[in-house]
């Protein structure tokens, strides 16, 4: 039987930690893209022989990295912003790879990306979850959350793919919106996912 792979995307503040965290409850793995990247970037030779050579080798700090330096060139411009993630992108996606293999006996997994799309990690995976919540719901709890004015995170939010395309483009959409019940929708996407492990996988499930 082959292995699902789940992609779990969603905006600033929609929940895709919680979900992820049920998921992982319930026995699925997750790999976290954002923690494993922050690793990553501390502890791959090829992502940081990359980044010394575009930005020199202040951008480490004996074993730490230096953030202020490397976001200030990240969102400095598109250009920088693109260099900067064909640095770490692939290293990422090879490591989810690895990942995952080491995880063949579980029938489903999973990877957590805000940026699946973006980053390019749709082909890696079978299928795709968005975790939704009203815009006004995810600013809320992102200004909560990181301690950010609202200012800050609607710019973030401007920053990231709309989520109303992301909703359109994945095959699933779990509603977290504060009073839909998140375990019985998730228990449904497992169902699914088991029984459309038996199907070809180009059949697509859309709620």
């Amino acid at each position: 039987m082959k292995q699902i792979k789940l992609g779990i995307t969603g905006g600033i503040g929609s929940g895709k930690s919680v979900v992820s965290h049920l998921l992982q409850l319930m026995g699925v793995p997750v790999y976290i893209s954002d923690t494993e990247t922050k690793q990553l970037m501390l502890t791959d030779a090829t992502i940081r022989s990359g980044l010394i050579a575009l930005l020199g080798e202040e951008v480490y700090h004996n074993q730490t990295l230096n953030k202020p330096l490397l976001a200030s060139y990240l969102f400095g411009s598109p250009e920088h912003a693109r260099q900067v993630n064909a640095i770490i992108h692939p290293r990422v996606k090879e490591d989810f790879r690895y990942w995952a293999e080491a995880h063949a006996t579980s029938p489903i997994v999973a990877i957590e990306s805000a940026i699946l799309y973006e980053a390019g990690f749709a082909p890696e995976v079978d299928r795709v979850l968005m975790v939704y919540a009203p815009e006004e719901l995810r600013i809320a709890r992102a200004v909560q959350r990181d301690t950010s004015t609202r200012e800050q995170i609607e710019k973030r939010v401007r920053a990231q793919m709309n989520d109303e395309e992301k909703r359109a483009k994945a095959d699933f959409c779990i509603v977290n919106d504060g009073e839909t019940a998140l375990i019985p929708q998730l228990l449904q996407l497992i169902s699914l996912l088991t029984k459309n492990n038996v199907l070809p996988l180009s059949t697509e499930i859309k709620r």
